[in-house]
């Protein structure tokens, strides 16, 4: 993947659109206006928030007018920053491991406690990392998921995904595809050989580099998310090596031969955070917006975004059975227990890390 030029921890992630069998790029963008009236909200988000589910019913309650940008990436969402006025952006969608850094910076609000309602949140997800810095809230954790595996039941045995060793089993030979985003991919390695992202040092990683490298005679094909996930929707390849939910909850209603799931070993976590910026003229109402989306039914609308759908945090977010079922609610307990934060990793290692995947790539 490219890292931003002057941003070297911002990286690239999962935000995609599914419709059907096809797969497409968000598209809704809208800058904030000159003479912002006191009545709208500027929100920076992922593809996922820009739903009219999710933003109608907010505006018809406050009797107010979301403007809405999407982004990819956080490089790229600080750039937006950069060029735009103080005060013209109020609520920021973060990948929750970018939180310290633009906390940090100054560019976030601490967020008061009661702005989420944590005692309908998983003790996981109330005690996820990121959300708060030295002790101060900054983002609220809204949707979370794993990078695991997706896959066609008819070609791939629900066994063989769920013990782990799919991208070295021989019967899968040139079969499979691999999300191009190399520090998770290299952190699920990692776990398939007894290891946790902290646990990955210079040593470590020469032992999961050769163990990358042996998997890629099963590899068809490295790519970015539309990449991929078209490639599992059409028959290209059999399964997706670092997707999970995320990649097929949205389509498996009218695909049911695909599936997702999490090693034996456990599965890599993300989570993403909705966080209100420290310059907005509109914070009272920025806030609003949070509660909203941190709400049942908000929570719901997010879950099942036309972009992806993920796991909401809130317990009681307001899905239907089929949906539930489709995003493995009922193992959410089981599945949070055996799995663990994806981590950024940082200096030398992040260095070392991007040239065992351009080795991986190339090999």
């Amino acid at each position: 993947m490219t890292r931003l030029p002057g941003k070297s921890s911002w990286r690239p992630s999962r935000r995609t659109v599914l419709k059907g069998a096809a797969v497409t790029a968000a598209a809704s963008v809208v800058a904030p206006r000159v003479g912002l009236a006191a009545e709208e909200l500027n929100i920076l988000v992922w593809c996922d928030h820009a739903d009219d589910k999710l933003i109608k019913p907010f505006e018809a309650a406050h009797n107010v007018k979301v403007n809405v940008k999407t982004y990819e990436g956080t490089g790229t969402a600080l750039s937006i920053v950069e060029q735009s006025k103080p005060g013209d952006w109020d609520v920021f969608v973060i990948d929750a491991p970018d939180v310290p850094t633009v906390a940090d910076s100054g560019l976030l609000m601490e967020l008061p406690e009661d702005i989420a309602p944590w005692g309908d949140m998983r003790e996981e997800i109330r005690n996820s990392p990121f959300a708060r810095v030295n002790g101060k809230l900054y983002a609220a954790p809204e949707k979370f998921g794993y990078y695991g595996f997706c896959y066609n039941k008819d070609k791939i045995d629900e066994a063989d995904a769920t013990r782990g060793d799919l991208p070295w089993n021989d019967k899968y030979k040139g079969q499979l595809a691999v999300y191009d985003y190399y520090f998770p991919i290299i952190q699920m390695v990692g776990i398939s050989m007894g290891w946790k992202p902290n646990d990955i040092d210079q040593d470590k990683l020469e032992k999961i580099r050769a163990r990358l490298i042996e998997a890629k005679p099963n590899v068809k094909l490295i790519g970015d998310i539309v990449s991929v996930q078209n490639a599992l929707a059409t028959g290209n390849a059999d399964a997706i090596i670092g997707g999970a939910e995320y990649a097929v909850s949205g389509l498996m209603p009218t695909n049911p031969h695909l599936d997702w799931t999490i090693s034996d070993e456990g599965g890599l976590i993300w989570t993403q955070g909705l966080a209100v910026f420290s310059d907005s003229k509109r914070k009272d109402l920025a806030q609003e917006f949070v509660k909203w989306i941190l709400s049942p039914k908000g929570q719901g609308a997010l879950a099942t975004s036309e972009c992806f759908w993920a796991m909401p945090t809130n317990n009681k977010a307001d899905l239907d059975a089929a949906t539930k079922k489709t995003l493995r609610w009922d193992q959410q307990g089981d599945f949070l227990a055996r799995s663990v934060y994806s981590q950024l990793p940082k200096g030398d290692l992040d260095a070392a890390m991007l040239d065992v995947w351009t080795e991986f790539l190339q090999s």
